[in-house]
């Protein structure tokens, strides 16, 4: 009986110390490394794609317009031009006008493969 209580404490006292914590390296504990093709394959695609995207959500809604700023993010100009190209559509202030303005361009742009 005493063998049988004395095998269970080592035992037990043996899980206790493997439970101590992360391995260690000399003074750093080991570090888990995340692949980097997760991070860089979401921002691989050209821009050109990604307005294209935006096309799959409803037109008019807020969430095409809030998808079309991530891409192109806003911005001010104290002198309001014509959009002559996509990004110019950034510096158009009022929502609805910048809306029509991406969807003018990214819906005459010839189809891309996404990837």
């Amino acid at each position: 009986m005493r063998t049988l209580i004395a095998v269970a404490a080592v035992l037990y006292s043996a899980a206790a110390l493997a439970q101590a914590g992360p391995p260690m390296v000399g003074d750093k504990p080991l570090v888990q490394v995340k692949p980097r093709a997760a991070k860089v394959a979401g921002k691989s695609q050209p821009t050109a794609v990604r307005l294209q995207e935006c096309l799959d959500i409803d037109d008019g809604t807020k969430e095409r317009l809030s998808c079309y700023d991530a891409v192109i993010l806003p911005a001010s100009k104290p002198k309001v031009m014509t959009a002559k190209g996509v990004n110019d559509c950034k510096f158009t202030k009022e929502e609805d006008e910048r809306l029509a303005c991406y969807n003018g361009f990214v819906e005459n742009m010839p189809k891309l493969p996404r990837s």
